[in-house]
């Protein structure tokens, strides 16, 4: 619905929001299609539709950490990570001669820099633990995985159409990064992390 309310603006040389949505609903996509950003049109299990749409469902997720008890600085973090991964939705249902805002070197920089600054805080990791912990830690953990997810279907859809390259590795960090965080936010709240027992 988002992206059919988008058009070219000449002046800021982007495709941004023309005004606010009105409307909830438009019909449009009753017979099973989808505008992609720039008009064309294309079905709504189309590989691009399905690779934004799982940015749109980790967005989510990062929204359901937040209704958690979280600190500060991780707040601030998801904060941005949730603005970015707009910015990135926008440059998955873009095709390469589009102008939007897209995914650039130094968001990915930012990433890596979050990953060295909490893995300074949590230590290496010394054995494979299970998505568990706190419930912020937990959803954190559900968040790593459907990142994980997208990233599969940005890699599938890079075989057959163009995809911003930086897109990629953005989510690739990411998921990195939740993990590490998830990692964190157990660490803080004294619920420890749970190693998986393989004798069992």
């Amino acid at each position: 619905m988002l992206i059919n309310c988008l058009l070219f603006s000449s002046k800021l040389k982007y495709i941004m929001p023309k005004n606010r949505i009105n409307k909830v609903y438009t019909k449009f996509g009753d017979a099973g299609n989808t505008m992609l950003v720039g008009g064309e049109v294309v079905p709504k299990d189309a590989i691009r539709v399905e690779s934004y749409g799982d940015i749109d469902e980790l967005n989510s997720c990062i929204g359901l950490v937040l209704t958690g008890e979280i600190s500060k600085s991780c707040i601030k973090v998801l904060n941005k990570i949730q603005n970015d991964l707009f910015i990135l939705g926008a440059d998955l249902a873009s095709t390469k001669d589009v102008k939007v805002p897209r995914i650039t070197g130094s968001k990915i920089s930012w990433l890596e820099k979050q990953i060295d600054k909490y893995v300074e805080i949590v230590g290496p990791l010394k054995e494979f633990i299970l998505p568990a912990g706190c419930f912020t830690g937990t959803c954190l953990h559900l968040s790593r995985v459907v990142c994980r997810r997208a990233e599969r279907k940005i890699v599938s859809l890079s075989k057959i159409e163009w995809v911003n390259p930086k897109a990629q590795i953005y989510v690739n960090r990411l998921s990195d990064l939740l993990f590490v965080l998830a990692r964190h936010e157990n660490i803080s709240v004294g619920e420890g992390e749970v190693p998986v027992n393989f004798k069992k």
